[in-house]
């Protein structure tokens, strides 16, 4: 090669939609490694390429995975038993709960459904309804 390569940038972002909100969300990362033998160059590229690919997905690479505390706090939110098609579950409407309205948002960013400290909660879909079942 008539020339060295000593520094490599790689950058990868995704854009998403939410169509009821008309609202684009952009993620972008960008990674700069120091190659200090040409011959790692392609081996640098495709790791910082995986790396870059599960921030996307918002995975992390660390042995156990790390869940930001909560703002809501379940004990707060007011939940009434009920039963559906797959058995018993709490369901809550206590949209006057400020720990309700911090937990709805915490859904809508997760596609709807999380699990948490032993529950499994879901936001029903156009309503203010979330419900919890006690993962097994």
């Amino acid at each position: 090669m008539g020339f060295k390569v000593i520094r490599l940038v790689v950058g990868k972002g995704k854009t998403t939609t939410d169509e009821k909100q008309s609202e684009w969300n952009r993620q972008y990362y960008e990674l700069e490694a120091i190659i200090e033998d040409e011959s790692q160059l392609e081996m640098a590229k495709v790791s910082l390429e995986t790396l870059l690919g599960m921030w996307l997905k918002g995975e992390s690479i660390s042995a156990e995975p790390q869940q930001p505390k909560p703002k809501w706090d379940s004990n707060k939110i007011k939940w009434v038993e009920a039963e559906g098609t797959h058995g018993k579950y709490e369901r809550s409407e206590d949209v006057n709960s400020l720990d309700f309205k911090e937990l709805m948002k915490d859904l809508e960013g997760h596609q709807g459904k999380l699990s948490r400290d032993g529950f499994f909660y879901w936001r029903f879909e156009k309503s203010a309804v979330i419900g919890r079942k006690k993962r097994k």
